[in-house]
C-alpha cells in the first residue's frame, strides 16, 4: 500500500534510525525505553481516534458502537522470547520490522456489525496504512477463538521528525471478549497443561458464544 506524504518541514525517517543508538537489543538501555516510548505515542495516537469515533456514535447517532477500549504494550520478556523463538537476531532493526504486535489496541463493541463498521472506519483515517489483516470471525481458529485482527501504520510525529509506527487492533464483541479472556486464563495461566477434553469444551463455549452474538445481533434489529 502506498504511503502518505507526510506534514510540510517533517522529515520522514525509519523509527530505529531515529531511536536506537546501538544496533543490539538491550532491553534495560535507554534506546529500549525510547522505542517502547515511541509505541506508546502510536497507541495514544489510534485510541484518541477511535475515542473521538465512539463519542460521534453517541452523540450523532444515539448509538454505543464501541463498549470500551483497552491498550497495553508487550513486556520486554515477551518480545525477547517472541524474537528467540522465532530465531531473529537481536536488534532494533529486526525487532521493529519483525514483532508487529508491540503496541496493542483492543476495541470491545456490542455487536458483530459493529466489527465491520470499526474495520471500515480504521481503514480510512488519513494517514494510517494497513498491513494486514486476519478474519477470525468469519473463520475462527480451531480453538474457537474469534475476533478481528489488523496491523496498522500509525503516523507519529516528533521534534519534527515523521515516522510510522505499528500498532496491532484486536475487535471483537463483549461474548467473545469473556470467552477469549477466560480461555487464555485457563491455557496460558494454568501451570498444568490443559486436557483435551476441556479445549473440547473451550471450541464448545466458543460454539454457543457465536450463536449468542448472532441471536443478540437479530433481537437489535
Amino acid at each position: 500500500m502506498k504511503r502518505k506524504k507526510p506534514r510540510e518541514n517533517n522529515e520522514l525517517v525509519k523509527m530505529e534510525n531515529f531511536l536506537a543508538t546501538n544496533d543490539e537489543l538491550d532491553l534495560h538501555s535507554k534506546a529500549f525505553e525510547k522505542v517502547m516510548f515511541i509505541y506508546s505515542v502510536g497507541i495514544k495516537e489510534l485510541k484518541t481516534k477511535l475515542e473521538i469515533m465512539q463519542d460521534e456514535y453517541k452523540l450523532f447517532h444515539d448509538y454505543d458502537l464501541i463498549d470500551h477500549i483497552n491498550t497495553r504494550i508487550k513486556t520486554p520478556e515477551s518480545i525477547y522470547k517472541k524474537m528467540q523463538k522465532r530465531n531473529l537476531s537481536m536488534d532494533y532493526k529486526t525487532m521493529i520490522e519483525n514483532i508487529n504486535d508491540i503496541a496493542g489496541v483492543r476495541v470491545i463493541c456490542p455487536l458483530k456489525k459493529d466489527i465491520y463498521n470499526i474495520r471500515e472506519f480504521l481503514e480510512n483515517i488519513p494517514g494510517v496504512n494497513v498491513i494486514k489483516e486476519k478474519d477470525y470471525i468469519t473463520a475462527p481458529k480451531k480453538s474457537g477463538y474469534s475476533s478481528y485482527h489488523m496491523i496498522l501504520e500509525v503516523p507519529v510525529t516528533l521534534s519534527q521528525k515523521f515516522m510510522y509506527v505499528k500498532v496491532e487492533v484486536q475487535i471483537r464483541t463483549l461474548a467473545m471478549d469473556f470467552w477469549a479472556s477466560l480461555e487464555h486464563k485457563i491455557k496460558y495461566k494454568s501451570k498444568k497443561e490443559v486436557s483435551k477434553s476441556v479445549s473440547k469444551e473451550l471450541v464448545a463455549c466458543a460454539k454457543t458464544v457465536q450463536k449468542l452474538d448472532h441471536k443478540m445481533m437479530l433481537l437489535n434489529r
